[in-house]
């Protein structure tokens, strides 16, 4: 399944006792081999105490190589999520189960599909004009230049529309740097 789908979700098998085997399955279905994570046997080492049985560490045996997902914030103080590649291996415990799916929910939620600023200014611009020259060297965006020939207040709106929030503000500052005084607004 995992080659077929984007994200594939178990559930169920990640105990401590003789029929939690789903570790060992994932393991043994990517071609890596159990090892014992010493950032889980210390978790479970500190929640157990002195009530900590041997067959409790088996909950640190995961696939080499496998990621331990915290959420969104990276609160560590929380029991991670167990991934490998797309998978992501979830206790069988529907509260747990629950609780696990909150912390990665957040990897799941689209990407806004298009972020966009606009910038007016008083100049008109042409393709010689050294403020315009940056917009072949951002593929990753669209960029509009809309002339309004009948305004006062402003001669020329830019958009600059793309996926990634940050990339498309530090584009735009740099057309507003470029475009200096000639700067309107910037929305």
């Amino acid at each position: 399944m995992s080659s077929r789908y984007d994200h594939v979700f178990t559930s169920g098998g990640v105990g401590p006792t003789h029929d939690d085997v789903t570790m060992a399955a994932m393991a043994k279905a990517f071609g890596l081999r159990p090892a014992r994570n010493l950032e889980l046997e210390a978790k479970i080492r500190s929640a157990m105490g002195p009530n900590l049985h041997e067959r409790d560490l088996r909950m640190a045996d995961i696939p080499d190589g496998a990621r331990l997902l915290y959420g969104p914030d990276g609160d560590r103080s929380h029991w991670p999520v167990v991934t490998v590649k797309n998978v992501y291996i979830l206790p069988g415990v529907p509260e747990i189960f629950r609780c696990k799916f909150a912390m990665v929910r957040e990897l799941f939620r689209p990407v806004p599909s298009s972020v966009a600023r606009s910038t007016r200014a008083r100049a008109r611009l042409s393709s010689r004009q050294p403020s315009t020259r940056w917009w072949p060297s951002f593929p990753e965006f669209a960029v509009g230049s809309y002339p309004r020939l009948n305004l006062a207040e402003y001669k020329v709106k830019i958009t600059v529309d793309g996926r990634d929030a940050a990339a498309v503000e530090r584009a735009t500052l740099r057309l507003v740097e470029g475009l200096g005084a000639a700067v309107v607004r910037t929305e």
